[in-house]
């Protein structure tokens, strides 16, 4: 098990960066810039900071480290729950409209980049953010985070930053000059719900070293059915806007101009 000697400090640091988050998000959600920004975007954005803190912050963080099914409940919490509404919350078009025209050109330079449009590929999103949680429970990374409270930390930012690119990059509505079809993104989907299912099925037939049977049999349970909601909540949302896109009228429009 691992030491928290002075821990409780080093934790702290975390509400630095959410609440700068949280400020600059409010600020441009209120600016008049950003016009009637809806209420439910400034709370999915607010849930979704607050989602991944509580996930490095005593005493989640803690129990995470001895008891498997809290560390699986952890991983839904940062992988998959706050990059979902951290994605509806569109930040990148909140950005666009309330920044000064420099920096949002520089913000939309940044968004055309090769680089950017390597990491938005379904494809590269979906190897980061399965292969990382294959990493995170079939290796000894998994021991590596139940001894250590900093290495816990950086899987928890890969989850978050992996998660959050996925979910963009299936169904993200800020602007991606590069984004893919939907038929790409809806086999991307679908064989990133199986990898996550074959992994759940796989901890609950063969636990990870360290983790006993029934511990193992509770994280997979919860990283199983857990799994199941969000990503059908993925799965709703891209029909949706493959629907929308697919209506004549809806098709008309996006060739004539932006929304």
């Amino acid at each position: 098990m691992h030491n928290h000697g002075g821990g409780f400090a080093a934790e702290t640091l975390f509400f630095i960066p959410a609440v700068a988050a949280l400020v600059a998000y409010w600020a441009g959600a209120l600016s008049p810039r950003s016009g009637s920004w809806p209420w439910y975007r400034t709370l999915c954005f607010t849930l979704g900071v607050g989602a991944v803190l509580v996930t490095v912050l005593n005493p989640l963080a803690e129990l995470a480290h001895t008891d498997f099914a809290i560390l699986s409940f952890s991983h839904l919490l940062a992988g998959m729950v706050s990059p979902l509404l951290l994605v509806l919350s569109r930040p990148f078009t909140l950005a666009l409209r309330s920044l000064d025209v420099f920096p949002a050109r520089r913000l939309s330079r940044l968004l055309r980049s090769r680089f950017v449009r390597f990491l938005a590929f379904p494809v590269t999103a979906a190897v980061l953010n399965t292969g990382g949680m294959f990493l995170m429970f079939r290796t000894p990374l998994l021991q590596a985070m139940q001894e250590s409270m900093p290495v816990h930390w950086l899987v928890t930012f890969h989850l978050l930053a992996a998660g959050y690119l996925f979910t963009a990059a299936i169904i993200g509505r800020d602007p991606s000059p590069h984004r893919a079809g939907y038929r790409l993104r809806a086999i991307v989907l679908v064989l990133s719900i199986a990898a996550h299912n074959i992994l759940a099925k796989g901890i609950y037939a063969d636990p990870p070293p360290g983790v006993s049977a029934t511990a193992a049999e509770q994280g997979a349970l919860v990283m199983y059915y857990g799994g199941a909601v969000l990503e059908l909540v993925l799965v709703l949302l891209l029909c949706r806007q493959w629907f929308q896109w697919s209506r004549p009228r809806a098709r008309i429009a996006s060739i004539s101009g932006p929304q």
